[in-house]
């Protein structure tokens, strides 16, 4: 595994493998790695010649300073992860190599970008669509990959590519949990014992949540599930949106899509976590009560 520090050193190298002919993937990341990370490599080293994995905390998506400074950094052990899943490239530049000059770039996502996570990080996605953008021209990849925890953002990568009119096939990745449920987040390491516990309540009442799927109101099953949540030790519910999978806009009866996501942001402490699940009409009968 080669470890690249400098954009032009990248493309150079890059350069030669496309000229070979080799397909090259691209996977994204803030380091902290895990296994949903390597979920998401391990698929681009199958699928592609040359798999570029990017360790860049970026922070132009950050609308808190306290949370940039304290996102986990563990770069050597990051490394070694990479090299046991097969990556061929691992791109780790400094701020200054990324932003010698500041990105004053701004994206319009209309109403994909106005809600949930939109609503309550204003400028994070603009600042998630500069860094990517970047990232796409850099390394001008055939694939990119990344994981369906992070609904929302995904959405918008798929609307950015299209605007720009980009060649690179988005690639969306299960999400990989934890064995009671939890989805895998570099956050999770921040966690102390007892808010750890907590925190797999989240998925395990968003599972449950599934049984009330077009035979509950949905204004109601969102109030359950945000005060179930909320009853729950170091848990406090951000919002809980039941939205169109497509437009991600919030719904109002079950009938009204096809494709229904429930989408989630709880801080458990001071570590705010995100999850979604995907809602089925027609599911097994259930009770909330029994949480």
């Amino acid at each position: 595994m080669k470890v690249i520090h400098t954009i032009s050193s990248l493309k150079c190298t890059l350069n030669d493998e496309r000229n070979s002919g080799k397909s090259i993937g691209l996977v994204p990341t803030m380091g902290a790695l895990h296994a949903g990370h390597i979920a998401l490599v391990e698929r681009c080293v199958a699928e592609n010649d040359i798999c570029v994995v990017s360790i860049f905390v970026n922070p132009t998506q950050f609308n808190d300073k306290n949370d940039l400074l304290k996102y986990p950094r563990t770069l050597e052990a990051d490394y070694e992860l990479l090299k046991a899943a097969g990556c061929s490239i691992a791109f780790t530049p400094d701020v200054n190599e990324i932003y010698p000059e500041p990105d004053t770039r701004v994206f319009n996502f209309g109403s994909l970008e106005q809600v949930m996570e939109g609503a309550f990080r204003p400028g994070h996605f603009n600042g998630v669509a500069q860094i990517v953008s970047k990232l796409f021209d850099m390394v001008q990849p055939d694939k990119a990959y990344f994981g369906e925890k992070d609904f929302q953002q995904l959405a918008i990568i798929c609307e950015m590519t299209k605007q720009l009119q980009l060649s690179t096939i988005i690639v969306p990745c299960p999400i990989v949990r934890e064995e009671d449920g939890l989805a895998m987040s570099s956050r999770n390491t921040r966690l102390n014992i007892s808010e750890r516990e907590s925190a797999a309540k989240i998925s395990e009442i968003l599972f449950k949540s599934r049984s009330f799927a077009g035979r509950t109101p949905i204004a109601e099953l969102k109030q359950q599930i945000i005060q179930i949540i909320d009853e729950v030790p170091s848990l406090r519910t951000e919002y809980f949106e039941i939205v169109d999978g497509k437009t991600l806009q919030p719904l109002s009866d079950w009938k009204d899509s096809d494709y229904i996501v429930g989408c989630i942001a709880v801080f458990c402490g001071e570590v705010r976590l995100i999850d979604n699940i995907n809602f089925t009409p027609k599911s097994p009968k259930g009770d909330l009560e029994r949480l």
